[in-house]
């Protein structure tokens, strides 16, 4: 399925007061980092709808999702990410899937991002624990910025029977078990600290 949104304003407040536009249906979670290089407590985060899909731009790090969406069994979640402009440190961003409780204080998702030095990460959380999937790892396949300082990245999670692919531009840079990863739940996507990201062909498939 395909999203479509229309934007409303609403206030969401997390460990600290975050006000931004958030598309019709979907929420989003600030991340409660104490890191003075990757700040929570900016108040300057923006999520909202453009050309049919998402963008994100400036403060904390958060999870943005639509309940609507969950997936389980096999299935393909893809998106394509673009990178308007370079960060000033490695911040990664990327797909969610597996999510649940993720208002509250047990949440858990897996997470399959990118960074603009050519890694990728995929990782899972539980509360305010995470744990490596798969390491931080350079790969050829993941873009990184041009010459006018973007790039795109189309990232997929498909999972066929007791296969988990991580995919990158057409090309699969992980593959682990299902029983080793958290596949049914929400699905949405992530954008670390201080980031300009267009997010378009969200689709659960």
């Amino acid at each position: 399925m395909r999203v479509r949104a229309v934007l409303i304003l609403v206030t969401v407040s997390l460990v600290v007061s975050v006000s931004a536009q958030v598309p019709q249906g979907w929420k989003m979670r600030v991340d409660q980092s104490q890191d003075a290089q990757d700040p929570d407590d900016r108040p300057d985060l923006a999520f909202t709808t453009t050309n049919g899909g998402f963008h994100v731009k400036g403060g904390p790090a958060g999870v943005f999702w639509n309940p609507a969406n969950t997936a389980s069994g096999s299935y393909t979640l893809q998106a394509s990410f673009r990178l308007n402009e370079p960060s000033s440190h490695t911040n990664f961003y990327g797909l969610v899937f597996g999510g649940g409780g993720l208002e509250g204080a047990a949440q858990r998702y897996t997470y399959f991002v990118v960074a603009q030095n050519g890694m990728y990460l995929v990782r899972q959380r539980n509360g305010d624990a995470v744990s490596d999937v798969q390491r931080r790892t350079m790969h050829e396949a993941v873009a990184r910025p041009g010459p006018d300082g973007s790039s795109t990245n189309v990232l997929e999670v498909r999972v066929a029977g007791d296969t988990v692919s991580f995919v990158v531009n057409g090309t699969v840079v992980h593959t682990a078990p299902k029983s080793g990863v958290t596949t049914d739940g929400m699905a949405g996507f992530r954008v670390n600290h201080v980031l300009d990201v267009t997010v378009q062909g969200f689709e659960v498939s």
